[in-house]
């Protein structure tokens, strides 16, 4: 039987999951990164300034989608050490619904920076609840991504090499939806953060998880400068349409791929193999979560398409295209036992 393991009905939309603006340290507008991103192709952004959950409606319309959320930090606490030589973790909390504007994890002096605190007012949150007190620690971050599912956010972690983060971190980390398999700011910062061996370890781990790609754009640098960290990292989110909850529904059911550019068409299982579709590529290559690997190469013409085994003592499998350019499109991983169920 066959197994779409991206839907074979809706359209796809592009989408960038992280993003920053003049409310915290970015430097253009929310309506400047909206006509940016408008002209290149993209229908949604997740809108992510640091520590403040803001309603974005205002910016939506038949061609846009702005969706809701914030990014959160924990930062490990060494006495008088600067700040670059500490290892932190950053998680982006989405909002599933356009009216969860609740602001959780909140803290009434802390973690408000560049012009966040101009926003403080227009916050939400339980004020009759303590401030919370992050913990850098294996426990205090799942704690916190858990507190984010359990309030109706996607949660994804953020930039891990970014981070100075380890398996001796990370490793512990549970209950997030996804983690970034490519931040664009940091790679074009000279960080590389494009994380396929750390998705792999994460899912070794039993964590069933998707991967993203994001911008996490800050703008600092005009967008024909190679420093630009826009465009650069996108999710492609299979919806049946452009409608807040379609998105975020496409979102917690693993209905997207993450890229830099390749585009993948189909995905789908059928009688014990994984097919894939796409537009022209260098290689395609299937990653198994064991010492096997299957690899396609381009000969006299691009490859657009590939069909691999999947084996029963495989883990998970999961697909890279790979374009002229080196650019990579990453599907979801899927554990071999569900498909195979």
């Amino acid at each position: 039987m066959k197994k779409y393991l991206l839907p074979n009905e809706g359209d796809f939309y592009k989408a960038n999951l992280h993003c920053h603006t003049t409310n915290s340290d970015g430097k253009l507008t929310p309506e400047q990164v909206k006509d940016a991103y408008l002209k290149r192709g993209y229908s949604v952004i997740a809108y992510t300034d640091h520590d403040i959950l803001l309603d974005r409606a205002n910016l939506c319309d038949q061609r846009f989608l702005a969706l809701n959320g914030y990014e959160l930090e924990v930062n490990e606490f060494i006495p008088n050490a600067p700040f670059k030589k500490i290892k932190t973790c950053h998680m982006c909390f989405i909002a599933l619904k356009p009216d969860n504007l609740n602001q959780v994890l909140y803290h009434r002096e802390k973690y408000l920076f560049g012009n966040a605190p101009d926003f403080r007012s227009q916050l939400k949150f339980d004020e009759s609840a303590p401030d919370y007190e992050r913990v850098y620690s294996p426990e205090g971050i799942s704690e916190m991504m858990k507190v984010g599912r359990d309030n109706g956010f996607f949660v994804t972690y953020n930039h891990p090499v970014w981070s100075m983060e380890t398996l001796n971190e990370y490793g512990g980390y549970k209950n997030m939806h996804a983690m970034e398999i490519v931040n664009n700011s940091c790679l074009v910062g000279g960080f590389n953060d494009y994380n396929e061996k750390i998705y792999d370890e994460l899912l070794l781990l039993g964590n069933q998880i998707f991967c993203t790609a994001t911008d996490d754009n800050h703008n600092v640098h005009p967008f024909d400068s190679k420093k630009c960290d826009s465009f650069g990292g996108f999710t492609m989110i299979k919806a049946p349409k452009l409608e807040y909850t379609a998105i975020t529904d496409a979102l917690l059911n693993g209905n997207f791929y993450a890229s830099q550019g390749p585009k993948i068409n189909e995905l789908w299982f059928e009688d014990g193999k994984i097919h894939i579709t796409c537009e022209g590529a260098e290689s395609i290559r299937l990653n198994c979560g064991v010492r096997r690997t299957e690899v396609l190469y381009a000969e006299n013409k691009p490859l657009t398409e590939a069909c691999f085994n999947v084996l029963e003592d495989d883990i998970f499998v999961r697909i890279t295209v790979t374009d002229k350019e080196g650019k990579h499109a990453n599907t979801n991983a899927y554990f071999v036992k569900d498909l195979l169920a």
